[in-house]
């Protein structure tokens, strides 16, 4: 349904693309994921020795059927989010889905190798994020970002992932305590 002149201007590519973008570069990670904490997580302690036990006991801890439950929940959290070019949801979690992407694009510098999300991020989500910020500036509806903007889209990004991943928890140790 079209709103605004402005939205029309848009398109439903803009705001459809968020969730189809999200969902390809969480393909990649759905596949990778896995594999790569099982081969990579000793090293990473080693190397990484200031970061705190628990934080490796954590990542230790997710298993392929909770992260495959934490990137739905997050499906829902990005589809909630998409809900129009013009909306301060949507250019958030659009701000935050692209600096996910640079954070990804980092990542194998620390780690000195791949790792998961590394592959789509520059071919998919820094390049959609930048054309969709285009299409919103051009259409007249891009609100002005702040340093204060950025710094709040990377907080609900970070807020997502723990919710996502608390919901995770839950569901698989539910799923777990039910009677067979």
């Amino acid at each position: 349904m079209v709103n605004s002149s402005s939205e029309e201007k848009v398109g439903g590519a803009v705001t459809l693309g968020l969730p189809a973008a999200w969902a390809l570069h969480d393909a990649e990670e759905l596949a990778a994921v896995p594999g790569w904490w099982r081969r990579n997580l000793p090293v990473l302690r080693e190397r990484y020795p200031a970061v705190p036990e628990t934080v490796w006991r954590r990542a230790a801890s997710v298993e392929p059927r909770g992260f495959a439950v934490a990137v739905g929940a997050m499906a829902v959290i990005v589809a909630a989010a998409s809900t129009g070019g013009r909306s301060a949801a949507y250019q958030t979690a659009l701000n935050a889905f692209g600096l996910h992407g640079l954070v990804h694009l980092a990542q194998p510098g620390l780690v000195r190798g791949y790792t998961p999300g590394a592959a789509t991020s520059p071919l998919l989500v820094v390049p959609y994020t930048l054309w969709a910020r285009h299409r919103l500036r051009r259409a007249g509806v891009l609100r002005r970002t702040r340093p204060r903007d950025l710094a709040l889209g990377l907080g609900l990004a970070g807020a997502a992932t723990v919710v996502s991943h608390t919901v995770a928890r839950r569901v698989v140790r539910d799923v777990r305590a039910r009677p067979r």
